[in-house]
């Protein structure tokens, strides 16, 4: 299984929905809150070139983007073989 880190605020419904995506493949991931950290929030923003939206999804240390993103890699088929890599 692919390793999946998601960065994520406690009341941020896309987050919510990026999860829930994730848990509906049986994918685990590590989850990084960065509502109450300003260093895991710049971190995220390095990372991610920049974006400041949550969440912020990589798989494997590639940056996918936020929920829209994940969902579009879905729907393109594409998402599974991400996950299985």
């Amino acid at each position: 299984m692919a390793n999946i880190e998601i960065y994520t605020t406690p009341t941020c419904g896309y987050c919510m929905m990026a999860k829930r995506l994730l848990n509906q493949k049986g994918a685990g991931f590590a989850e990084t809150d960065v509502s109450r950290d300003p260093s895991q929030r710049r971190t995220m923003m390095d990372r991610a070139n920049g974006r400041h939206t949550v969440p912020q999804i990589f798989i494997d240390g590639q940056h996918i983007g936020g929920c829209d993103d994940l969902v579009a890699l879905e729907r393109a088929g594409k998402l599974d073989k991400l996950l299985a890599a």
